[in-house]
């Protein structure tokens, strides 16, 4: 009997992945553990090992195809044996039109829906409501329950119902969601049967004949493109996260100005002291990421997040600092969790593993995840100061420019001296103005003051 291959869980957030490469053909003999495909999240490229011996007949995926995760892509069993799924999803495989195969357009099944009465109650797990809230299913009646003798929904059975959805836009999404409009009953006129802006306006102009017209962007002007970066991955993922964050939270921005003099020396002393022993340089942003964790734990309110169901503002005990970082793939924030019981060494050895596997593409599942606080340094690229977009579901992010040379005055007399300007964005829904002031000030102080961090 042949062993199915499937996706598994890649972190706690990620639902879907998109097929790399496979590394061994179809019809090749595997042995157990041994990578036979790549595939992406919006966080990093990870291998998918065999989990048998045997011969590796591989399913109708292809390189580019976005599937969601515990999705079967190959069996692995005899050499005279083909790919064949078993359980829930046969039915689905066998009647739908892989994406990116050579089907032509996609054609989906009809999904049945949960057959409940009037009288009886719908029950569905934390994890499939988490998914339907995120990917808008307005009717979970429409999700065909499997759990509890086919009265509980479970994320399997989300997952199953969304794959059976035809693809649509973000535009496209955006509108149906805001008027209510089930994407199922739209023909889709893009690529591959996608469903376009135009193909749901159309749909809503024959449903409200006297209703206005979406006030949506209207069409591109006919111009020449050189270049096209498809919103998924990474991408994709900061593409939906920021326009949430944007549009969610009541965003308040403070600045100050702090006297980085003695900061930056006693980088430059660390340096000299201990980069041999260490075996890397301490930086700004490891003296930072210090300082912040502390009065992080000092202030304990910044260190929030608003609770899933929107009733609560919750303190998080555990103070996990993301540090922002740029990559061939777009942003990245690697977590350095209990930053504030690191130190100073440990905090920057951390750091340098999270960022080297980030931008090599190969973060483990939870090194992106879990943030309670962002810092985010645009400072090595001569930026001044700047209003950064809170990373959800955190409560702020600091904004870090450059250290630059000012003449100001100083203990009554003019000098030169290094300032650094530092933007605090918080939400004002879970943080109010003076608090949020007193945590900024308190940064700037141990900027000031650095020899506060050995008492």
């Amino acid at each position: 009997m042949s062993e199915e291959l499937f996706i598994p869980k890649l972190g706690q957030t990620v639902e879907e992945v998109t097929i790399v490469s496979w590394l061994v053909e179809d019809g090749a003999r595997v042995e157990f553990g041994q990578p036979v495909l790549e595939v992406e999240t919006d966080k990093a490229v990870f291998p998918i090992e065999a989990n048998a011996n045997g011969f590796l007949h591989l399913g109708p995926y292809k390189v580019g195809d976005v599937i969601p995760v515990l999705e079967v892509v190959a069996t692995i069993g005899r050499a005279d044996e083909r790919f064949e799924v078993k359980g829930a999803l046969a039915q689905v495989e066998s009647e739908s039109v892989i994406p990116g195969s050579e089907g032509g357009p996609i054609a989906r099944p009809e999904v049945a829906q949960a057959s409940v009465s009037p009288q009886e109650k719908i029950f569905i797990s934390p994890r499939a409501r988490k998914l339907s809230r995120e990917k808008r299913v307005e009717n979970i009646s429409k999700i065909s329950p499997t759990g509890g003798e086919g009265t509980r929904i479970t994320e399997r059975d989300v997952q199953v119902y969304l794959h059976s959805l035809p693809k649509a836009t973000p535009v496209a999404q955006k509108i149906a969601s805001e008027a209510g409009l089930d994407l199922s009953a739209v023909s889709g006129s893009g690529i591959r049967g996608t469903v376009t802006k135009a193909d749901v306006e159309q749909v809503l102009q024959e449903k409200f004949p006297d209703v206005p017209p979406s006030t949506a962007p209207q069409p591109l002007v006919d111009l020449e493109v050189h270049n096209r970066i498809p919103l998924k991955g990474v991408r994709g993922l900061i593409f939906e996260r920021m326009a949430a964050s944007v549009h969610t939270t009541a965003r308040v921005t403070l600045i100050t100005e702090a006297d980085a003099t003695a900061f930056v020396e006693a980088r430059e002393s660390l340096k000299k002291s201990v980069t041999e022993t260490w075996g890397f340089a301490p930086g700004y942003n490891d003296l930072l990421g210090i300082m912040v964790a502390r009065a992080l734990r000092e202030y304990p309110y910044m260190n929030a997040r608003l609770s899933e169901d929107g009733s609560s503002i919750e303190w998080v005990s555990a103070i996990n600092l993301g540090m922002a970082v740029d990559t061939e793939r777009g942003l990245l924030v690697p977590v350095i969790r209990e930053a504030d019981r690191k130190g100073l060494q440990s905090f920057g050895s951390e750091f340098r593993q999270l960022v080297e596997r980030a931008r090599a593409r190969r973060s483990l599942p939870d090194d992106l995840t879990g943030g309670t606080f962002t810092i985010t340094n645009l400072g090595m690229y001569e930026v001044d100061a700047f209003t950064p977009v809170i990373n959800l579901p955190e409560a702020a992010i600091l904004g870090v420019g450059r250290i630059i040379p000012k003449v100001v005055p100083f203990e009554g007399e003019v000098a030169v001296r290094q300032m650094w300007v530092l933007s605090l964005v918080f939400d004002h829904r879970l943080v109010d103005g003076a608090p949020a002031a007193r945590f900024l000030q308190r940064i700037k102080h141990l900027v000031e003051n650095p020899i506060l961090m050995l008492s």
